[in-house]
């Protein structure tokens, strides 16, 4: 029988740090855990790792137990093979790099650490700089020195948490790039602790969302980000259009049902398992927002238009967000980006009359929310 693969933990304790999370990360995969400060993010990697032993925790890799709760099992962080990358660093600053990466590295002659340390030094482009000690490097070389230390190990899952929060923004983004690159070389699971959207966005393969220790939902950077299970999930991922509404029923026999919402009927393409007469919480993310120009009206029957009055522009370098207040009302307010060209070319401006399409296949239907929130 084929043991199974990958990563998997659930991990359950009331105190002191309440956990309720189940995490799985497949071997090559690459998965990102995001949620405000304090959410419980680096927790949940020290539990993986055994630097932090959890109440009720189950953590088993490619088949064998590390941590379970009903043999009592405990493994060690040195018995667990994982690398792990802390977000300061960890160096040991008494040591050169390719000491700081020997010492991860163990079974073997000195001669033979030594050549091994070269290697990996050399896969993160740090050839050259062996003998410098890390007050020596800069904050992405320190960065990439601790990667080749986790990645002495032969590790069997690989943690990351907040790698490149620490360096500059051009910086950021090589490193990002060369873990991209890297991931095609190591074959085992990669988790990524981030609070940038945009990094888990292009880096993961699945994102867990994170909240008070509880894992909210998980996917594909593309459904958790514009289908979104609960209004929370849709504010934790910076999706800002969050409504109230109810289901009418359809306009023909052979249609779906309206959204009652915006002082419109609204046309939907997904209902689940809503139907009419039930109210609703409702999002649509920004990609699934279209601002009309002045001179074109909207063209198909599911573009749903609505119309208001620009109330606050930022300009951001190339893009602007906008936010408009539905047919004025201050109480109903619609946020997208535009290019910033698009904008000036569009005349917007605060006041300016302005019409959008809430594409029918980007709104999305949740539980409703508590009315006292």
């Amino acid at each position: 029988m084929v043991k199974p693969a990958g990563l998997d933990a659930c991990l359950r304790q009331h105190g002191p740090i309440p956990l309720d999370a189940q995490l799985a990360c497949k071997p090559g995969e690459l998965l990102t855990l995001t949620g405000p400060s304090g959410s419980g993010k680096t927790t949940l990697l020290r539990a993986i790792a055994g630097l932090y032993r959890v109440a009720d925790g189950r953590v088993r890799c490619n088949g064998n137990d590390w941590q379970s709760p009903g043999s009592g099992r405990f493994l060690s962080p040195q018995q667990r093979r994982v690398g792990f990358v802390f977000q300061d660093y960890a160096l040991f600053p008494h040591m050169s790099a390719q000491e700081n990466v020997m010492v991860a590295i163990g079974g073997r002659s000195r001669r033979d650490r030594r050549a091994r340390a070269g290697e990996l030094l050399a896969m993160v482009h740090l050839s050259g700089l062996e003998h410098r000690h890390p007050a020596e490097l800069s904050g992405g070389q320190r960065q990439r020195v601790a990667l080749a230390r986790a990645l002495a190990r032969d590790p069997q899952v690989l943690l990351l948490d907040e790698p490149f929060s620490a360096v500059d923004q051009v910086t950021r983004r090589r490193l990002q790039e060369e873990l991209a690159t890297l991931r095609g070389r190591f074959d085992a699971p990669v988790i990524l602790v981030t609070h940038d959207l945009m990094e888990a966005r292009a880096l993961a393969d699945r994102i867990c969302v994170i909240h008070q220790g509880e894992t909210l939902q998980t996917g594909t950077p593309a459904a958790v980000m514009t289908r979104p299970e609960t209004a929370l999930v849709s504010r934790l991922v910076d999706q800002p259009n969050i409504f109230e509404g109810r289901l009418t029923p359809a306009a023909a026999s052979d249609s779906l049902p309206r959204l009652a919402a915006l002082s419109t009927q609204l046309e939907i393409t997904r209902p689940g398992d809503w139907k009419p007469g039930d109210r609703v919480s409702w999002m649509v993310p920004g990609s699934h927002i279209v601002m009309h120009r002045r001179e074109r009206p909207s063209r198909g029957e599911r573009e749903n238009p609505i119309s208001g009055t620009v109330a606050r522009l930022v300009i951001l370098g190339d893009s602007t967000t906008v936010t408009m207040h539905v047919n004025g009302a201050s109480d109903q307010r619609i946020t997208f980006s535009v290019p910033t060209h698009v904008g000036r070319r569009n005349s917007l401006a605060v006041g300016e009359a302005v019409t959008v399409s809430l594409l029918a296949e980007g709104i999305q239907l949740l539980p409703r929310e508590p009315q006292e929130r």
